[in-house]
């Protein structure tokens, strides 16, 4: 089974970086947040799923490559 969770930057401030996520690039429908200091993402809406967890491994993955925290991205397995 294929899976495919894209992601886009909605916010950032000193503290937290906010995402929406999902299945479908065109309408990412879920948001994330993730504290810069501690580096933990939690779902908007409680629910710690599959997409949820590849789209924040990749972020993080993505933040510790670049130095920066991504605008957009994808995570496909």
């Amino acid at each position: 089974m294929a899976a495919l969770v894209s992601f886009l930057k909605v916010s950032e401030d000193g503290a937290l970086v906010r995402y929406r996520f999902g299945d479908d690039p065109d309408a990412c429908t879920r948001y994330l947040t993730v504290n810069k200091e501690s580096r933990r993402s939690s779902p908007d809406d409680g629910r710690t799923d599959y997409a949820f967890v590849k789209a924040s491994r990749r972020i993080s993955a993505l933040r510790e490559e670049r130095g920066v925290w991504p605008d957009r991205g994808m995570s496909a397995s």
